[in-house]
């Protein structure tokens, strides 16, 4: 019998959590829970888009102050750089296969909801590595996510300086 990672881990089988998603059910584990401290290992399959699939996620289970780091691969993927000047993101399509290096983040309370902001760095098939903001990212063929919740959430707060959405400690 064949036993994966995300079905034992740290030497005990690890609790089976299920979102529906249109693929079929979401891959994902219990890994640790403790006093509202979570981990979670969420495994996305070809044709699964990212940053949609880790918002249903973060949705159904009410994160609210997580934290996500990711690795695996995108057929194609959007990111984008915040202009300064402008004060406004400026998408990049990727529209080839990119080996996802690094993909970190954040998943933090904004009006109400769980807002899940990203950050990613792509590896192209010369070596060259593109990044940024993640808009969206279509998992080819896999994409492994661990997402580790605290047990207090964080607030973001609008930031007319910068336009943007900042999290704002004193909003715990």
């Amino acid at each position: 019998m064949r036993i994966s990672a995300l079905q034992f881990v740290f030497g005990e089988p690890a609790q089976l959590l299920h979102i529906v998603r249109v693929n079929g059910p979401m891959k994902t584990a219990l890994l640790h829970e403790v006093e509202g401290l979570r981990t979670i290992a969420l495994v996305l399959e070809t044709g699964d888009e990212a940053m949609a699939a880790l918002g249903a996620f973060a949705i159904e289970h009410r994160l609210g102050a997580s934290q996500f780091t990711a690795i695996g691969a995108f057929s194609r993927a959007v990111v984008a750089y915040f202009d300064w000047t402008t004060k406004q993101y400026r998408h990049i399509n990727i529209d080839e296969q990119v080996e996802v290096l690094s993909l970190l983040g954040d998943i933090v309370v904004e009006d109400g909801r769980p807002k899940v902001h990203g950050h990613v760095v792509l590896g192209k098939a010369d070596a060259t590595a593109h990044g940024g903001h993640l808009i969206e990212g279509h998992v080819r063929p896999t994409l492994e996510i661990v997402v580790t919740e605290a047990p207090r959430h964080l607030r973001r707060r609008f930031d007319p300086a910068s336009n943007l959405a900042l999290i704002d400690p004193a909003a715990i």
